[in-house]
């Protein structure tokens, strides 16, 4: 097979994702070889660098788990449970549920999730949003490590045993206590047909890994449950204290997140639109897209609550592969895609609402940060940016 990387930035739409597992990682590692190459190349001779002050001494790492070493996790594991004991900064009466730094961050997903998903701002939002939280474990918890991803399709064939979710120390911690007899979770968006889930081998309480004594704060807003059902706190933002809880769900990782379906959705997809859409998932396509396998494997609560799904420490990692396959997928024809923005400011245009454009302000509250432009969050190594990734 003839490297990616030896092509023409604007030849790599002669590929096809391989339905091999094997053949898809290997493309997925030379598409993100192509995509380093080309960030690195604006980084020195772009002047879109230049204005955050990005240089190559000053560019961050993003990194897959599994490369980090054991001390490496453990540095970025005690940075999160640190944040989990630093007191809220929001205000008792937008979030009076809060009680810790982490749950500022909850309390910003949930309040806004409804202009944030099926939306033009969902990539950017979440790219910002990411990026905030590390700043916070490093400005507000000494962490001075690499940010970490989950890499989905290494997880496929057993999530069980992947180094994210398999219960050790150097893990987010792993299963729930198991459920015997649980039925299918039926996802339900609009008036399209329910999309039938398997209930995966938990559903209790995590019992092992650093994170089995951590407790959920807010929520439930939107939790889907086994047998079609859904459950809601009258208020999401009041103090709801319970254990988190995981359902690993192998099959989920297996009918959307594998190398092949991570490749098909960066090759086929040319359009920013088609391209988040399908990432999301298509409403009425019966798929929910890389975006919902990664946080549906997971299970349990806040798993299956779109609103409260920060509360899952694997969330930040899963969004760190989410901002990968966007990065890749801009880099590929980075003119055409760097600013490339469509939808509006509401969940699929409900109610009707503006378009997003570049003059869009982003604002994730008192999570951290400043509200920040649209324009000035599509580069990772612009704005306040300069990352990439490995």
């Amino acid at each position: 097979m003839v490297a990616l990387q030896a092509l023409s930035r604007y030849c790599y739409s002669a590929y096809h994702a391989s339905s091999s597992t094997a053949v898809a990682s290997s493309q997925l590692d030379q598409l993100a070889d192509f995509a380093y190459n080309v960030t690195t190349d604006s980084v020195t001779g772009g002047s879109e660098s230049k204005r955050g002050g990005c240089t190559l001494q000053n560019l961050r790492i993003r990194r897959d788990w599994r490369t980090f070493s054991k001390t490496q996790k453990k540095d970025y594991i005690n940075s999160v449970l640190c944040l989990q004991k630093l007191p809220s900064r929001t205000p008792a009466h937008l979030a009076p549920g809060a009680r810790t730094r982490y749950d500022d961050f909850v309390a910003t997903h949930i309040n806004q999730t409804q202009i944030i998903h099926y939306t033009g701002t969902f990539l950017a939002w979440h790219r910002y949003f990411i990026y905030e939280f590390e700043q916070a474990l490093r400005d507000e918890c000494s962490y001075t490590g690499d940010y970490p991803y989950w890499n989905w399709g290494a997880d496929a064939d057993n999530m069980e045993k992947s180094q994210v979710f398999d219960g050790s120390e150097t893990s987010l911690s792993g299963n729930g206590e198991y459920i015997p007899n649980q039925e299918d979770i039926k996802l339900l968006l609009g008036n399209y047909p329910a999309i039938d889930l398997p209930p995966g081998s938990g559903g209790g309480c995590v019992t092992s890994g650093p994170f089995k004594d951590y407790k959920l704060n807010l929520g439930p807003a939107a939790l889907s449950l086994p047998g079609g059902n859904m459950t809601a706190a009258a208020n999401p933002l009041t103090y709801n204290p319970r254990c988190l809880k995981r359902s690993l769900t192998t099959e989920i990782l297996q009918r959307y997140n594998t190398f092949p379906k991570i490749v098909e959705l960066i090759l086929d997809n040319n359009d920013v639109w088609d391209f988040q859409m399908t990432m999301q998932g298509i409403p009425g396509s019966g798929s929910i897209g890389v975006h919902g396998g990664g946080h549906y494997s997971m299970g349990g609560d806040p798993g299956r609550d779109v609103y409260v799904s920060p509360g899952d420490v694997a969330f930040w990692l899963h969004h760190g592969m989410i901002d990968r396959v966007w990065w890749i997928w801009q880099n590929l024809d980075l003119q055409k895609r760097q600013n490339a923005i469509s939808g509006t400011g509401t969940f699929m245009n409900n109610p009707a609402s503006p378009n997003t454009t570049l003059d869009t302000v982003i604002d994730i509250g008192y999570a951290n940060g400043e509200p920040i432009a649209m324009r000035d969050i599509m580069s990772t190594t612009a704005g306040p940016f300069c990352y990439v990734y490995l």
